[in-house]
């Protein structure tokens, strides 16, 4: 094949191009199932040092495609955001260049094609460990339009779809330097795709749901995430989103869902416009989950930040789940005292450092448990996982998505609320103060979706079904599986030499 006869650095760049592009909203997320065959075709040949290399610059290059939303945040100054996006391509960029030294380290002619799917998917289990976990760049993101794909991954988890797509990649690839792997292996090439598909099909018709459904209002109010803060608009902001509120409870609804810091206020400690809102709730008898700041003091006396969501029920006390999983640098500095880029940051809250909360609170509304994930902690299996072992029926998502304007962040970020779907059988309710709002049901199917830069308020009914799957209550058992797998083929054979 004449492609693959370029340079080490140019099949680099062409398939981090490729793989990249599976990232964006443009439908060319097919991309992904040959776009991996430049890059392994080098890490098959040259040795480890050059993988090394060869792997840093595709990582480079497919993490600037596909991340490059992270420049676009209008919330920082622009050297700031675009410091942020340099230093997050470099750091994402070297786990490729570690799994391509690896692999040179390691192949041999016996595991030379099976380990590098096993690899794959160790990398990207590896990488969403830590304050520095990352999983956008996890292949399953590129797939969330391939629904019957999908359904396995409530037992396999994410990282199965990342297997497969190695899988395929390693069997295109295969075909076009080996006339005639592809006829000596047809059946089982065929075989396979049609046994997921089939299943995928199956599980989607026979996913029982209950006899019980709540009607849920959404409140995407499509507000400058720029704006709210301004000291001379709040009012108007308070009142334009007052206005919101009386639409949605006119739809009169079970819960009344708001977007992430919904109101430029503190509303825990603002008691003149709680006490408005629960006044509201205890009249219409309709509950209200609202996503806020919230400020506090620590033992001596600093003030402290949450990321916060308060839930008011009819005649009740008021409920708060602080956020428990923070976006570093962009919510908390991971190192404060030697680089401090949220000073920057547009927001009426000092330096907007936030403190991480440490319970997985589950709200009620009858006989139904629900559960808020706050913007960014919904990208992480791991969180929704939790709130679904300790009884959510349902998922909220409260995001604020508008910094990053029409970008592909906010796409996938909705991408993310349909694995977690899937990942749990649950459905989910989805609050973005800009977009994307929607609802999103335990298949992955979208029940609604609202555009970004739209001002809507909906109802949607919820029916609900049995939560909560192997992947649920065991979580990457296929990830870990996948790395012992891969520690045999390699790194332990190697050890035996």
């Amino acid at each position: 094949m004449i492609l693959l006869n370029r340079s080490t650095w140019q099949l680099a760049v062409i398939s981090g191009i490729l793989v990249g592009l599976s990232y964006l909203h443009m439908r060319l997320n097919f991309f992904v199932y040959f776009g991996f065959i430049p890059i392994l075709h080098c890490w098959i040949l040259n040795d480890k040092w050059d993988n090394l290399k060869s792997g840093y610059i595709f990582g480079i290059t497919y993490n600037i495609i596909s991340n490059y939303w992270i420049g676009t945040n209008s919330g920082a100054e622009f050297y700031v955001v675009i410091l942020s996006l340099i230093f997050a391509v470099l750091y994402l960029s070297i786990f490729w260049g570690i799994a391509g030294f690896v692999y040179g380290k390691i192949k041999t002619d016996y595991n030379n094609f099976i380990a590098l799917p096993f690899l794959i998917v160790t990398l990207e289990w590896i990488r969403s460990f830590g304050p520095l976990g990352f999983p956008w760049g996890n292949l399953a993101l590129t797939q969330v339009d391939y629904l019957l794909l999908l359904q396995l991954i409530d037992f396999t988890g994410p990282y199965f779809l990342s297997f497969i797509i190695i899988i395929i990649n390693l069997v295109v690839y295969k075909s076009l330097v080996k006339k005639d792997f592809f006829l000596k292996n047809l059946k089982i090439i065929v075989l396979l795709p049609i046994i997921i598909i089939a299943f995928g099909y199956i599980r989607i018709k026979t996913l029982k749901y209950l006899n019980h459904n709540i009607n849920i209002a959404v409140i995407q109010p499509n507000i400058d995430p720029n704006e709210k803060w301004d000291y001379n608009t709040r009012k108007l902001t308070i009142s334009f989103m007052d206005s919101l509120y009386n639409k949605a409870i006119s739809l009169n609804p079970d819960i009344i869902l708001f977007p992430e810091t919904a109101l430029p206020t503190y509303l825990r400690i603002n008691n003149n416009i709680r006490n408005n809102i629960q006044q509201k709730v205890n009249q219409s008898g309709i509950p209200a989950l609202i996503g806020t700041i919230d400020r506090d003091f620590d033992s001596l006396g600093n003030k402290i930040y949450y990321n916060s969501a308060i839930y008011f029920s009819p005649n009740e006390q008021f409920a708060m789940y602080n956020k428990i999983h923070l976006v570093p640098f962009a919510e908390y500095d991971l190192v404060p005292n030697f680089l401090s880029p949220l000073e920057k940051l547009n927001l009426n809250i000092n330096r907007g450092i936030f403190k991480k909360g440490d319970n997985f609170t589950l709200f009620k509304w009858e006989n139904i448990n629900f559960a808020d994930l706050i913007c960014y902690e919904s990208s992480f299996p791991r969180y929704a996982r939790e709130f679904v072992k300790k009884g959510a029926n349902i998922l909220m998502i409260q995001a604020n998505d508008g910094w990053l304007g029409k970008s592909a962040g906010p796409y996938q970020h909705f991408a993310h609320a349909r694995l977690r779907a899937i990942e749990n059988r649950i459905p989910i309710v989805r609050c973005g103060n800009t977009g994307i709002s929607g609802v999103i049901l335990p298949t992955g199917e979208i029940k609604i979706q609202i555009p970004i830069d739209e001002e809507v308020v909906f109802k949607e009914k919820i029916s609900l079904n049995n939560s909560g799957t192997f992947y649920t209550y065991y979580g990457d058992v296929f990830a870990a599986i996948s790395f012992v797998i891969f520690l045999f083929l390699g790194p332990v054979n190697c050890l035996k030499k």
